[in-house]
């Protein structure tokens, strides 16, 4: 399925857009763009697809994404047949990094935004008081300008960045791209992973790249990642054949073999249960959504 780059309307006098978005249904494709992006639902029920992950959206649903990941919001059919009752409606925030000037991002008191900046590669589902916070600012947002619309948006920064209401949404295998703040080991652990999960990865060959003992590295791995290394290398190894599915158009065959799987079988039964359906039901899906 071919990506598109997607690029929303900046007013002239404005450093970054605040966009809303009101029809029958959500216009735009699977798509991308070289700006951050937040995405309110106000009204509307349907798919929601970031990266490797589907999952649905109704109102209040608020995501937050980084840069070149592709994504879709997709109504359900009674919008696209006119049949819903009430118009989807949707608030959208976009701002490229620099758009306050580079040396502004690299003042002390941006840290810790930076940080969730790094995590968003992937995209977020934000979650509890953050969303709610976060959802009063810009439904206020669209009726601010100048001065009090950018303040608006610092506030929302000094938010993210001491949030931990989030669940991430694509897998580390779609985007390739996980930043960790944490140890040495860890970045060891996850740059072997990524270069390496296309071939086979013993437990004694992943617990020697950290320098540890081999029970060790196994507790130490289920603290830090919450799963076990074989249920963290199974999803790396699925997110990148979802990335060649959608990207490559390859035949599932071909994907399960540049992703590490060398039995088909096997590959189905993880990816089900990932995913929630079958690599063909995924391709389906995405079809769906052009």
């Amino acid at each position: 399925m071919k990506t598109v780059e997607v690029r929303l309307p900046q007013e002239y006098d404005k450093s970054f857009i605040v966009f809303q978005e009101i029809g029958q249904f959500f216009p735009c494709p699977w798509h991308y763009h070289p700006e951050y992006e937040l995405v309110l639902v106000l009204k509307s029920t349907g798919r929601r697809m970031v990266g490797d992950h589907i999952g649905y959206f109704d109102a209040g649903d608020l995501v937050f994404m980084g840069p070149s990941l592709p994504h879709v919001w997709v109504n359900d059919p009674e919008f696209f047949k006119g049949e819903a009752g009430y118009q989807a409606n949707a608030i959208v925030v976009q701002f490229v990094d620099n758009f306050l000037g580079k040396p502004f991002m690299e003042i002390p008191e941006m840290d810790a935004f930076r940080s969730f900046l790094k995590r968003s590669s992937r995209g977020m589902e934000l979650t509890g008081t953050t969303r709610t916070r976060i959802t009063n600012l810009m439904k206020r947002m669209i009726l601010m300008s100048g001065l009090q619309r950018l303040s608006a948006l610092l506030e929302i920064f000094d938010i993210l960045a001491h949030t931990t209401e989030y669940e991430m949404l694509a897998s580390p295998g779609y985007v390739q791209n996980v930043h960790l703040k944490s140890s040495d080991h860890l970045r060891k652990i996850n740059q072997y992973i990524m270069q390496n999960f296309q071939e086979e990865i013993s437990l004694p060959e992943i617990a020697s790249v950290a320098n540890m003992a081999l029970t060790t590295f196994c507790c130490f791995f289920k603290e830090h990642y919450r799963v076990s290394f074989v249920e963290y290398l199974n999803t790396v190894r699925i997110g990148h054949a979802c990335k060649l599915i959608s990207e490559k158009e390859l035949n599932i065959v071909e994907a399960a073999a540049e992703s590490g799987f060398n039995n088909l079988a096997n590959f189905n039964r993880q990816f089900k249960k990932i995913k929630n359906m079958t690599p063909s039901e995924y391709r389906r899906t995405l079809n769906a959504a052009v």
